[in-house]
């Protein structure tokens, strides 16, 4: 289970994330492995919280599980998912593919297995907002990377840097 340190004023707000009671196994050549077992936790808008833990504890599987990719031999055995009120137990591969980059991401251990090291930084997140189309324009592109940088503490000149420079 992960709960955040102290309730606040957000706690009587819907929370942006919920995960109840998700269990996901793997079938395998020995057998069944049983990757979580129950794990429960919620997310309020602006809360940030950490999944800690030991190597194969379930921190990836979980991640895999909320953007609904535990594909074959993973399977959710048991739980359900909820992310700003969608019901991802429930949604199709459609409506998961329109749901990933619009409104939820996931940003991988490695960098250097997640980013092309011959493009950079800024280029890359660009080809990201610019397949959503949800930015009609180059500059319009540049603007939200440059937002996008700041959000997570970086200076937008930064965009002009490769993957190995971070």
């Amino acid at each position: 289970h992960c709960r955040s340190a102290e309730p606040d004023v957000t706690d009587s707000v819907k929370p942006l994330l919920e995960v109840d009671d998700l269990s996901v196994s793997f079938r395998t050549r020995s057998g069944v492995v049983h990757a979580l077992e129950h794990v429960s936790f919620h997310v309020q808008p602006r809360e940030m919280i950490g999944i800690v833990g030991e190597s194969g504890s379930g921190k990836s599987v979980t991640a895999y599980s909320l953007m609904g990719l535990t594909s074959n031999p993973g399977r959710l055995i048991g739980g359900n998912l909820y992310f700003n009120g969608h019901h991802i137990n429930d949604m199709t591969e459609r409506e998961m593919r329109k749901m990933r980059g619009n409104e939820v991401s996931i940003i991988f251990q490695d960098p250097m297995t997640s980013l092309n090291p011959v493009h950079t930084v800024g280029e890359q997140v660009a080809e990201v907002l610019d397949l959503h189309k949800k930015y009609k324009t180059k500059e319009e592109i540049e603007a939200r990377v440059d937002e996008i940088l700041r959000l997570v503490g970086l200076p937008p000149d930064r965009k002009k840097e490769f993957p190995h420079q971070f």
